[in-house]
C-alpha cells in the first residue's frame, strides 16, 4: 500500500528539450524523443523560437514552451564562401552558448527541471542535474583537410563532455547512415549511446502513386529559397503530380497550387507521413533528419546537398556510394534529368535492426533520475 501511495504522490519528471535552430531537422528529430518521454509520463517542456517553436507547437499543443534565442546562423549564397562565412560567425556562436547557459540557470531556478535534453545546443548543460547532448556529428567535416577536422573535434568534445550523456541518432555498427560523422576513432569521454534511427514517421499500408513527387524544401536561407526557385521554374513542365512542402511554418503567404501541383508552407507529421508514402520519389536536402526519414520508410529519393555545407555533402557522397539515395549537386540539378537517372539507380536500404534503442535509452535515463 505504501509503495502505491508513494507512486501516486511522486511528481512527474519535468524534462526540458531544446533543439538547435539550424533548419527544421533538429526539431523534427526531437519529435520521437518527446513522444517517448511523454509515453513515460514525463512533463515535457520545450525551449525554442521561430520556425522550430511553431513546428513543435503544432505537433504538441499541450506542452509548455519557453522562448530561447537561436544561433541564427546565416549561410552564404556561394558554396566557396560557405565555410568562411561560418568562421566569421564563430564569435557569435560562442557568445550564444554562454548566453543560453546563463539562461538555463535562471530557468532551472524558476521551473525546477529534473533533466535537460539538448539537441546540438552546447550551452544547455548543468552540473547539478542530468543533461543529455544529442548529435550525429561527432566528426565535423570541413573543406580545409583532416588537421582542421581534428581541431574541430577537440573543440566539439570540449563542450559535449560538459554534459552527462551523449545520444547518437544512428546505428552502432558498420551498417549505419552517418558514416565517419557519427563513428569517429574515439568517442566523447562521457557515456555515449547509439539510439538508432530517429524518425517521426512509421510505415503503414498507404499506396504509392506512380509519378507522384514529394519535394521537401528546408534549411537556412538563402539556399532554401535558391533551391525553391529552381524547383518552381521546372515543376510546371513535370507530367505527373507533386506536393511541395516549403519548410516555412511561419509564412503567411503561399504559392498558388494547381490541379497537379500542390504547395504547402508546412505539413504536420501525420499528414506528411502519408504524403511521403504516397510519393514515388522524395526530393529534398541531404540533411540528416531527412535521411533518417527516407530510410525509416524505405523511400526512393533524390537528395541535393546544400552547396558548401560539408556535412550534407559528405552524407550525400556516403549515401550515394551505399546506394541508399540518389544524390546530385544543386548546380547540376535538373528535375527531368535527376528523375531519369534515379530510375536506373539500384536503391539498397540498410537493415535498421532493433527499433527499441530509443525506448531502452530513455527508460535507462529516467531510471537514473533521483525520485522527487
Amino acid at each position: 500500500m505504501t509503495g502505491a501511495v508513494d507512486e501516486k504522490l511522486r511528481r512527474k519528471y519535468r524534462i526540458l528539450v531544446a533543439p538547435l535552430d539550424w533548419g527544421l531537422g533538429h526539431a523534427t528529430r526531437c519529435i520521437p524523443v518527446i513522444n517517448e518521454l511523454v509515453s513515460n509520463d514525463c512533463e515535457v517542456w520545450v525551449a525554442a523560437e521561430g520556425s522550430q517553436e511553431i513546428l513543435l507547437k503544432k505537433e504538441f499543443p499541450s506542452l509548455s514552451f519557453l522562448s530561447l534565442t537561436g544561433y541564427r546562423i546565416r549561410y552564404s549564397k556561394r558554396a566557396t564562401w560557405f565555410a568562411f562565412k561560418i568562421l566569421l560567425q564563430v564569435p557569435t556562436i560562442i557568445a550564444t552558448i554562454r548566453t543560453e547557459h546563463r539562461w538555463l540557470k535562471k530557468m532551472i531556478d524558476s521551473f525546477h527541471f529534473d533533466a535537460i535534453i539538448s539537441d546540438n545546443r552546447f550551452g544547455l548543460y548543468d552540473s547539478n542535474i542530468p543533461s543529455v547532448f544529442i548529435t550525429h556529428q561527432l566528426n565535423v567535416k570541413t573543406p580545409f583537410g583532416r588537421w582542421s577536422e581534428r581541431v574541430l573535434r577537440k573543440w566539439n568534445y570540449k563542450y559535449i563532455n560538459r554534459f552527462g550523456e551523449c545520444w547518437i541518432p544512428d546505428l552502432p555498427g558498420v551498417v549505419n547512415l552517418a558514416g565517419q560523422l557519427s563513428h569517429p576513432d574515439t568517442l566523447p569521454r562521457i557515456p555515449a549511446r547509439y539510439i538508432g534511427i530517429l524518425s517521426r514517421f512509421e510505415k503503414n499500408e498507404s499506396t504509392e502513386i506512380k509519378d507522384h513527387l514529394l519535394i521537401l524544401l528546408s534549411g537556412p536561407e538563402p539556399q532554401r529559397t535558391i533551391l525553391e526557385n529552381k524547383i518552381v521554374n521546372e515543376i510546371s513542365h513535370y507530367a505527373g503530380t507533386a506536393t511541395i512542402v516549403r519548410g516555412l511554418p511561419l509564412a503567411s503567404s503561399i504559392i498558388p497550387s494547381t490541379g497537379m501541383i500542390k504547395f504547402y508552407n508546412h505539413v504536420p507529421a501525420k499528414e506528411l507521413n502519408e504524403e511521403m508514402q504516397h510519393a514515388e520519389w522524395v526530393i529534398g536536402r541531404s540533411g540528416y533528419s531527412t535521411v533518417m526519414d527516407i530510410v525509416a520508410l524505405q523511400k526512393k529519393s533524390i537528395l541535393i546537398p546544400t552547396p558548401g555545407q560539408t556535412e550534407q555533402e559528405y552524407l550525400a557522397k556516403n549515401l550515394l556510394s551505399k546506394k541508399t539515395a540518389f544524390c546530385v549537386d544543386q548546380n547540376e540539378f535538373s528535375l527531368t534529368n535527376a528523375i531519369s537517372q534515379a530510375k536506373n539507380f539500384n536503391f539498397q536500404f540498410p537493415d535498421t535492426g532493433n527499433s527499441n534503442q530509443l525506448k531502452s535509452t530513455v527508460k535507462h535515463f529516467l531510471e537514473k533520475l533521483p525520485q522527487s
